[in-house]
């Protein structure tokens, strides 16, 4: 079965409404792009609104602010120390927003959508 994005199948009133067809084309989701540390490669992605979206599969860098000096640099990632949206992300390096990262300047915190933005734009939490 598809991924969907699909109408609901339940009512308002929480009664459950049965599906009259089947899955529209126009109605299928994608499967998560799971962003991992390693040599940068990106995929355009074509959206149905006609725009496209940049899914990035792997990404060694990151665009981190840090917040004392108010500037931006380019940091090299190592590993993935703790991600709060599934812990076994973090044993496997996948990237989502939230995420807490270890670089060569410290470690920072994602604040962008890897799979979505196809870039990764971090706040620094604490210096080495």
């Amino acid at each position: 079965m598809a991924i969907s994005q699909a109408r609901d199948l339940r009512k308002s009133t929480g009664g459950r409404r049965k599906r009259s067809c089947d899955k529209k084309k126009a109605e299928l989701g994608n499967p998560p792009t799971n962003t991992t540390i390693g040599e940068t490669e990106r995929k355009m992605k074509r959206t149905r609104g006609g725009n496209y979206k940049l899914r990035t599969r792997y990404v060694d860098k990151a665009n981190v602010f840090d917040p004392k000096t108010k500037k931006y640099q380019v940091v090299a990632l190592k590993t993935e120390k703790e991600n709060p949206a599934n812990r076994n992300f973090a044993r496997m390096n996948i990237l989502t927003k939230g995420a807490i990262v270890n670089t060569e300047i410290g470690s920072i915190r994602i604040t962008s959508r890897p799979g979505q933005h196809g870039v990764i734009n971090a706040i620094l939490l604490e210096k080495k």
